[in-house]
């Protein structure tokens, strides 16, 4: 097992020692499975680390969970109770987490409005761009984390693939060259010790075009979901 020093940071200080500031949202009029999906693409961006993800397998359930690590060392989590959505951060002295209330949850709260009058079709494909998105995430984790090649090339694939049955991704401009970038990488992933960590020396390479590819889907989600 690799070690997850951020998330064993989490778990041991932070969600218990640091300021913090809630947000507490209700799920209505979506489901569990909309608003965590919403709210997971709002708070993320491209700098944002995923190193903790947990999903229900029941859309309107609780129990997704996840936990972002941000540019600036804040730690988001994001908790779908039965009830309602939790978002929580977590901040240093100094440090405010005055960007919860200001910016994201009115930015969640209109997306959310949005997002119900669109059409079903729609709605399907945002909720897959954004998983396409998880994706890269828990790549770009396993990468940092320096796990072993297989679990890295599988996770290229797995977002490879989601990508491939979306229409508002593959339609996209530039979702061909995405395509490639990812396949080629799954061919000098392939040719690793598969059960060796991932070496230094492909890191930087790897990362960069996971955090290209990441801010051209941002992009692309924004614009389909805020408009």
């Amino acid at each position: 097992m690799v070690e997850n020093r951020l998330l064993d940071q989490y778990n041991s200080v932070i969600s218990s020692q640091w300021l913090s500031k809630n947000l507490v949202v209700d799920y209505s009029p979506l489901n569990h499975k909309e608003l965590f999906e919403l709210a997971y693409h709002t708070l993320n961006n491209v700098g944002t680390r995923n190193i903790y993800i947990k999903l229900s397998q029941d859309e309107n359930k609780g129990g997704s969970n996840a936990i972002l690590y941000s540019q600036a060392k804040n730690f988001t989590s994001i908790d779908a109770s039965e009830e309602n959505l939790l978002i929580t951060k977590y901040f240093n002295e100094g440090n405010s987490g005055e960007k919860l209330v200001n910016e994201i949850s009115p930015k969640l709260n209109e997306r959310k409005q949005k997002f119900v009058s669109k059409t079903d079709e729609i709605k399907e494909q945002i909720l897959k761009a954004i998983l396409v998105e998880r994706k890269l995430d828990e790549c770009a984790n396993l990468v940092m984390l320096k796990d072993v090649s297989r679990k890295i090339y599988f996770a290229i694939g797995d977002a490879r693939e989601s990508a491939a049955v979306v229409p508002l991704f593959m339609d996209a401009e530039g979702a061909s060259t995405v395509q490639l970038a990812l396949n080629k990488w799954m061919s000098s992933v392939n040719g690793l010790e598969q059960e060796s960590p991932f070496p230094d020396s492909h890191v930087p390479g790897l990362l960069k075009n996971l955090m290209q590819i990441k801010k051209w889907l941002l992009n692309l989600i924004n614009s389909n979901l805020d408009k």
